[in-house]
């Protein structure tokens, strides 16, 4: 079945009434009462979309409706025409259009030049060249018509005539031609060129030659045709690159910002000059900057990001960083995001200082600035100077004191990302230790969150060095902790608070009249008065200690440990080592009393406990065996910790570099002195690829692809049995947004089935665009049917109906099978930083916890066999999962299309005194959406049984 053309969309939502085709002629027929006519004539076009055939209103229309000059009929009437049937079943056309031809002809000749221009884009879409032969004439009359919207459709139509019947107008090249230089009008000259560029290239290039110097000075949309045809013209003769080139040049600086992105993009892919690279980028950069809407700006980086994958493009471009970093005065933080991430891709030693002291300014904008996203930009620019200092050590002199504000900044993460920093900057940059170690000190009264504390603390007792140090920090230390022994201290305030009660008490104040609100007198005295307790504020530490976490009280207890015995290999006085052992061992003693006293909010754990008798223990005894792992062992595991991110990290980006091999061992040796010029000299034709992937033809079909779960045939649902009368299948192809199913119905009886209907309801977040046609299968005939299904969510959908036909004697009904939309198709694995993994699982409310049900015996297989279910990429390095102990916990993420976020924890266990046993455990699952987190558990629990069928099965 050969599907009409079909130009325009029609909401056409269902007919509550059943028609009547002789009360839609007699109303059809009331030429007095127009609004009638109009309201008919709009229900018998839905009737028509329908699927109706309506032939006997065809004449009424023709003799009642046509004739009317009201200009709503008349937008109705080229609707209709359209979408009406013209010919007979055998392919003539129908007499009747006779009279329709010639009632536009007369259309075509009419003063309203609306209504001719109306009349000349409906011609654009008629397909039987017997209706537009007999209108050639007066198609050409309308090309020296005196208004341009006139001239400009019908050079359109002429284009369209000879594009589809070459033969109705064989001079069209030349007309058009010489239409074109006698016009004024941009749209009309853009129209007429784009019809020289698609149908006569040899005479747009003449004319182009001949207004090169007068192209900055015409329309946009006629500057935007002028780049295609370049484009097409250098693609398929490169030798022609040096006559137009100059011409691309000059549009960069045209005043469309859509002519110089087009211009932008054409010359980086007709030159591979590095003057040409930089003006391009430059352009790029430029429109960036001034465009205010934020989809431009990430559509516009995407293209820059793309060029610096292009390895000569990239040595370019490194000399525009400066130029990039002007992008982050946009207040978006995608923008920025990207602009970051960008630059350091392209930052080189050459301006890396200068790339720095813009960061540093962009830093200390954001304390003076409050904004929602504020938060964000800092810990983007923490991350980038980061990267900066550990690929360029010499910038982190300057670096480091700039970041150490941070350190008491009120955004918590940005503070960690800070210590992280530091942390790795003072392991591998040991000249750097000390100008570190003295910035991490003064800041250190200054820091207001608990993890901060903790991190730097560790750090301090780490790689403080010097004996002067080492009394700084124990001074720091004692004043966040404040007056020791704790519960003492607390104890003299609470008996202190309550002698000044008494004494408040037992002061007598006179009293004191006061006039109340409706103007009588009262007495008030010291005892009517709620007297007001100021609650005193305790130092950082002791606070964090007085509400309970005493976490942070064993990394005190650790650092300070570290610091006594670096203090007492350092000093030779033995009263000063005995005096700062005994006042640490005082400290330490004091945390772990106030954590048995009840002055906490909640008691000390055993484990900080312990750790905290540990540490008391280390003191007093100092065995060399703890004294190494004190000063030796934690810096060492530091050290493997970030040697372990290295080498992840350079393995990340290897991967990326082998992805896709260059040069494949089968293929062709192009020889430069061999070819004839045209070849690898351009990349591919981008109008044709994008052509391509917009109909989803984006590779050839190979063998792999043939077996590949993915391919076509693997992809078709049998939605009846093969007794059925109607036999149906369905092949769902799922594109970013929507569902295409391309449904084939065989008619497997003798009979004709009238008014075979494909009838589709969704369940879940799925919604039918339109409902399918009528059609009508003669005997085993078939069709295809294609309906669209737009998805808004990642959800698991369910897609159900059935085939409605009639035959000659009955109504009869077909149920169809469910079709199941898999989840699959939406997911992607994605990346994840661990904090930025905390966070989310943190924030997530929807939670889905799956138990694992399988027959697989090793813990690695069923990991391998869940990330290749459910799409998800697993974000525990492969150096922690390594070896077999019979536990294994893994976190793995992903992200779907709509830009929602799957997390995933994995606890599995087997027993290793039984070889055989299978794998247990659970999953727990977190998203924003509580369909995500649903539908992904479904998807785990329907991958385990199918493999226990097969087991089953084998």
């Amino acid at each position: 079945m050969t599907e009409g053309p079909c130009y325009t969309i029609i909401n056409s939502p269902e007919l509550s009434e059943v028609y009547n085709e002789m009360k839609l002629k007699k109303d059809l027929e009331q030429r007095e009462d127009e609004n009638l006519q109009i309201e008919t004539l709009k229900k018998v076009i839905k009737l028509l979309l329908n699927g109706e055939r309506l032939p006997g209103l065809l004449m009424t229309i023709i003799r009642f409706v046509m004739p009317s000059c009201n200009h709503t009929i008349k937008k109705l009437l080229l609707i209709f025409w359209e979408i009406v049937p013209k010919t007979t079943p055998d392919g003539k056309l129908l007499q009747e259009m006779i009279l329709v031809c010639d009632a536009y002809r007369k259309d075509l000749q009419h003063p309203n030049e609306f209504l001719r221009g109306s009349t000349l884009r409906f011609l654009c879409k008629l397909k039987e060249p017997e209706l537009l032969e007999p209108l050639m004439p007066v198609i050409r009359d309308c090309l020296d018509h005196r208004h341009s919207y006139v001239r400009r459709n019908a050079v359109l139509a002429i284009f369209t005539i000879f594009k589809n019947f070459e033969w109705l107008v064989p001079d069209g090249p030349e007309l058009i031609a010489n239409f074109l230089d006698s016009q004024q009008d941009m749209s009309c000259k853009r129209n007429a060129f784009l019809m020289l560029l698609h149908a006569d290239q040899e005479r747009a290039l003449n004319y182009l030659a001949s207004c090169l110097d007068q192209v900055n000075n015409f329309g946009d949309i006629l500057q935007l045709v002028i780049v295609e045809l370049i484009y097409k013209v250098c693609h398929a003769n490169p030798t022609e690159r040096s006559r137009f080139i100059r011409c691309i040049y000059n549009l960069l600086n045209s005043s469309s910002n859509a002519v110089r992105y087009e211009a932008a993009g054409t010359l980086t892919t007709l030159s591979a000059v590095p003057t040409a690279i930089k003006a391009a980028a430059s352009c790029y950069i430029e429109l960036i900057v001034k465009e205010s809407d934020n989809n431009v700006k990430l559509i516009v980086l995407d293209r820059l990001v793309a060029m610096k994958e292009n390895e000569n493009m990239e040595r370019v471009m490194q000399d525009l960083v400066m130029d990039i970093l002007r992008i982050l005065a946009a207040p978006d933080i995608e923008v920025r995001r990207k602009t970051l991430t960008l630059a350091m891709d392209l930052v080189s030693s050459r301006n890396i200082e200068e790339m720095v002291l813009v960061l540093k300014k962009e830093v200390s904008k954001t304390h003076n600035i409050e904004h929602e996203d504020t938060g964000k930009y800092r810990q983007l620019l923490v991350k980038t100077l980061h990267s900066c200092c550990i690929r360029f050590p010499d910038v982190a002199a300057t670096v480091i004191p700039v970041l150490a504000e941070f350190l008491s900044d009120s955004n918590e993460q940005a503070a960690s990302d800070v210590l992280i920093f530091i942390r790795e900057a003072i392991q591998k940059f040991p000249s750097l230790r000390g100008l570190i170690t003295e910035k991490l000190i003064e800041s250190f009264p200054a820091i207001r969150s608990v993890k901060v504390h903790r991190a730097a603390l560790w750090i301090l007792g780490e790689y403080v060095n010097t004996a002067k140090e080492v009394l700084q920090v124990i001074e720091a230390v004692n004043q966040a902790l404040g007056e020791v022994p704790i519960v003492e201290a607390e104890q003299r305030k609470l008996l202190g608070e309550a002698v000044n009660d008494e004494h408040r008490d037992d002061s007598t104040k006179p009293a004191v009249t006061k006039v109340t609100s409706d103007g009588t007198y009262a007495s008030q005295s010291a005892f009517s008065v709620v007297p007001i307790v100021k609650k005193e504020k305790n130092p950082p530490i002791r606070q964090y200690l007085m509400d309970g976490d005493f976490f942070i009280g064993a990394a005190l207890a650790a650092s300070l440990t570290k610091l006594v015995l670096k203090y007492t290999a350092l000093e030779s006085d033995n009263v000063s080592r005995n005096r700062i052992c005994a006042s640490v061992m005082l400290t330490l003693s004091s945390i772990v009393h106030l954590g048995r006293s009840g002055f906490a909010t909640k008691p000390i754990t055993n484990d900080d406990a312990d750790r905290i008798f540990v540490c008391l223990r280390t003191l007093s005894e100092r065995s060399p065996e703890i004294t190494e792992i004190f000063e030796k062992s934690c810096r060492d595991a530091l050290a493997k910790m970030l040697e372990a991110h290295y080498e992840e990290d350079q393995q990340t980006q290897k991967d990326k570099r082998n992805k896709s091999a260059k040069i494949q061992p089968d293929d062709p040796i192009s020889f430069a002195q061999l070819s004839n010029g045209k070849e690898n000299v351009l990349g591919e034709n981008l109008f044709e690829s994008s052509l391509n992937q917009a109909l989803a033809g984006t590779k050839p079909t190979t063998l792999l692809d043939i077996a590949s779960p993915n391919n076509k045939l693997n992809k078709v649902t049998q939605l009846t049995g093969f007794c059925d009368p109607v036999y149906a299948e369905a092949y769902v192809h799922v594109n970013q947004y929507d569902i295409v199913l391309d449904v084939l119905i065989v008619n497997q009886t003798g009979d004709t089935l009238q008014n075979c209907t494909l009838e589709l309801a969704t369940l879940g977040d799925l919604k039918l665009v339109e409902r399918p046609h009528a059609v009508v299968l003669a005997p085993h005939d078939f069709c295809n049917i294609k309906a669209n299904v737009k998805v808004s969510s990642t959800e698991n959908g369910i897609i159900f109906g059935n085939i409605v036909y009639d035959t000659s004697s009955t109504n009869n009904v077909v149920v169809l099978n469910t079709i199941h939309i898999d989840i699959m198709d939406y997911i992607i694995p994605a990346t994840c930083t661990d904090t930025e993994f905390r966070q989310m699982w943190q924030e997530f409310e929807w939670e889905n916890k799956v138990s694992v049900n399988t027959t697989i015996t090793d813990l690695h297989d069923y990991l391998k066999h869940l990330l290749k279910s459910t799409n998800m990429k697993c974000l525990t390095p492969e150096k922690a999962l390594s070896g077999q102990c019979g536990f294994m916990a893994a976190n793995m993420y992903a992200r779907s299309i709509f830009g929602e976020d799957a997390l995933a924890n994995l606890s599995i266990e087997k027993s290793l005194d039984a070889p055989d046993a299978t794998v247990t455990g659970h999953i727990r699952i977190r998203a924003k959406s509580q369909g995500m987190a649903l539908s992904l558990g479904d998807k785990i629990n329907t991958t385990q049984k199918a493999a226990q069928q097969k087991v089953t099965a084998a």
